[in-house]
């Protein structure tokens, strides 16, 4: 199985370009029209609270393919507070209706390139994977420093995925890699955006203005295709969310991978005429 999404669902500058403007849908629903995934992306803010996870997967209810996979707080990652069992419950507790009803395909465990292969951050990786372990943990490093075969074999021990990630180079920036470890193949393409990626008062739109090549998308698909045969389940995941530009190539990899027409919304082809 290889699911393919995009990074969130509620964008205001999508109205218009991915969601009709009249009638308004419902994003979530209407997204899962066109897709077999969407990961969330508020759960890096905030936990979400039980009535709000039940609402998420009613809204999906439609499509028996249909997984979220979900980002974990970043209290954890970018403040090292796994330490804080009152707050782990609670983003678990959060999310328990998504994973109870089948519709949580693995969390994901975004470090900043800050968090370096170190001892000590090595030590605390441990304790984030133990924390989170029954949710099907992958992680997301930036920096390469942890493209490291001690590592790789440190998740696999563990039964934790990694998340092969595409994104603008700089120094010691992870490059793109295809690693199937675990039971998941986790793909999150960001965008290439160099102008504003590593501007310090780039707005997060500016950042993730970017469209993937066809010919990009056909190497991408390539790459999956091949991971996918080492994995049960496979996520793509499109993050160049502004203007709606990860629908687009999200669509444009489900074309690749099924090899016949897929949908596409009305709006969207407007404003991509070449879709």
């Amino acid at each position: 199985m290889i699911r393919i999404g995009p990074a969130g669902w509620s964008y205001r500058d999508w109205e218009g370009i991915v969601y009709p403007v009249r009638p308004k849908p419902d994003q979530l629903s209407y997204l899962a029209g066109f897709f077999n995934t969407i990961e969330i992306n508020n759960t890096f803010y905030r936990p979400c609270s039980t009535k709000t996870a039940e609402s998420w997967v009613r809204r999906v209810a439609a499509n028996p393919d249909f997984k979220f996979t979900a980002k974990v707080l970043q209290a954890f990652t970018h403040e090292k507070a796994v330490s804080d069992t009152a707050l782990v419950k609670e983003w678990k507790e959060g999310i328990r209706p998504i994973s109870e009803s089948d519709r949580l395909g693995a969390v994901l465990i975004q470090f900043p390139w800050s968090f370096k292969n170190e001892p000590d951050s090595r030590d605390y990786l441990v304790r984030v994977i133990e924390a989170f372990a029954e949710l099907n943990p992958v992680l997301e490093f930036r920096h390469s420093s942890w493209d490291d075969e001690e590592v790789l074999a440190l998740l696999q021990h563990f039964g934790a995925g990694i998340c092969n990630i595409d994104q603008p180079l700089i120094g010691r920036s992870l490059r793109p890699r295809a690693y199937v470890i675990g039971r998941v193949a986790y793909f999150r393409y960001h965008g290439r955006n160099y102008q504003d990626w590593f501007r310090e008062d780039a707005g997060r739109d500016a950042r993730y203005n970017y469209l993937y090549s066809p010919e990009k998308i056909d190497q991408q698909a390539e790459v999956i295709s091949e991971a996918a045969e080492n994995a049960e389940e496979t996520y793509a995941v499109y993050n160049n969310h502004f203007r709606g530009q990860a629908v687009v190539n999200a669509l444009q990899l489900r074309q690749r991978l099924e090899e016949e027409a897929v949908k596409i919304p009305e709006p969207l082809l407007a404003a991509y005429p070449k879709l």
